[in-house]
């Protein structure tokens, strides 16, 4: 057994924190441990949310305030925040915790900013695996926030049991509501700042994306009146208690009806063909294989030949055995 499966199916912060850090490692004995420690863990459940919307709309500053008001009801939370990097220096800032300030302070809490590095759709590279050793630790909640995204970033909601989409006021109109993308898969959309002067632009734009939402096609999963626009405020934690327990609702209600561990079933094939993808794609980091792509695409830049038949040509010569290749050498 690793030395930190018991601290941290025990709690233990630190064990913790050095968990995701051997999970985020790219090492490859790092991995081969990560991969032992996951298969150790015990099979716990905690409710996954995630959480996405625009630069701006104060996804951090609603995490907050939200995960407060759960740890003041006795549960555990747990924050996976990801934060954009430089496409220049590839470097993190990582300032969630300073904007969480006061819940990272909590006892009940814990905060992990990870660095998105060239991984696409929002969250980092190890973000599920992540979620796994906080379940295995005994957080009740897990929050999954994003980096800002737009309307075709979703890989949060193969994550998470739920997919919760935050708003500005004024951040669209009815036919905003009704595009495909990040919308169709929202389970509950929580326009934020509802308050003070912007309270009544707020509730218009509740009522718009609400009206969009009953165009959408009904989904099998939701039960009557979801998925729903609901108004919210962080900086007065208005409406906040309401948006738990609409949640709270939905999760309940799919677990009843099967579709909860359903989802779950799909999320696991999902990431399986996705490891399995970046498991092919590394396998193209070979010495060997590097030199036949420089071979292949320095022919295609001097027009000897075009990029579908190369493509072709380096896919044929990928399932020929080493063996052979070395006869080809």
């Amino acid at each position: 057994m690793d030395e930190l499966t018991e601290p941290l199916t025990q709690g233990n912060r630190r064990a913790l924190s050095r968990a995701i850090t051997l999970i985020e490692s790219t090492r490859a004995d790092h991995r081969a441990r990560a991969v032992a420690l996951l298969a150790e863990l015990p099979q716990r459940q905690a409710l996954r949310i995630g959480l996405s919307g625009t630069p701006g709309v104060g996804k951090s500053t609603f995490i907050e305030a939200f995960g407060k008001m759960l740890t003041a009801q006795g549960l555990k939370v747990a924050v996976l925040a990801v934060d954009p990097s430089s496409a220049r220096s590839g470097g993190s800032i990582l300032g969630d915790k300073t904007r969480m300030e006061t819940l990272s302070r909590d006892p009940n809490a814990f905060i992990r900013p990870s660095p998105s590095r060239a991984e696409l759709g929002g969250v980092a590279r190890r973000t599920r695996e992540t979620v796994r050793l906080c379940e295995a630790a005994g957080f009740d909640v897990v929050l999954i926030e994003t980096v800002g995204v737009g309307q075709s970033e979703t890989l949060v909601a193969e994550m998470s049991d739920l997919f919760i989409l935050l708003l500005a006021p004024a951040g669209g109109d009815e036919l905003q509501g009704v595009k495909r993308g990040i919308m169709e898969i929202a389970d509950i959309i929580l326009v934020n700042k509802a308050d003070g002067d912007l309270r009544d632009t707020a509730m218009r734009t509740v009522a718009d994306y609400a009206g969009a939402l009953r165009l959408l096609r009904k989904r099998p999963y939701d039960p009557s009146g979801f998925p729903k626009a609901l108004p919210v405020s962080a900086y007065t934690g208005d409406g906040l208690d309401k948006a738990w327990a609409n949640m709270t609702h939905l999760a309940d209600w799919r677990r009843e009806h099967g579709h909860f561990d359903a989802r779950r079933a799909e999320q696991a094939r999902h990431w399986f063909l996705s490891e399995l993808r970046a498991g092919l794609l590394a396998r193209l980091d070979a010495p060997q294989v590097r030199a036949r792509l420089r071979e292949i695409g320095d022919a295609v830049a001097r027009g000897d030949s075009d990029p579908d038949s190369a493509a072709a040509e380096m896919l044929d010569w990928l399932g020929t055995t080493p063996a052979q290749r070395l006869q080809e050498a």
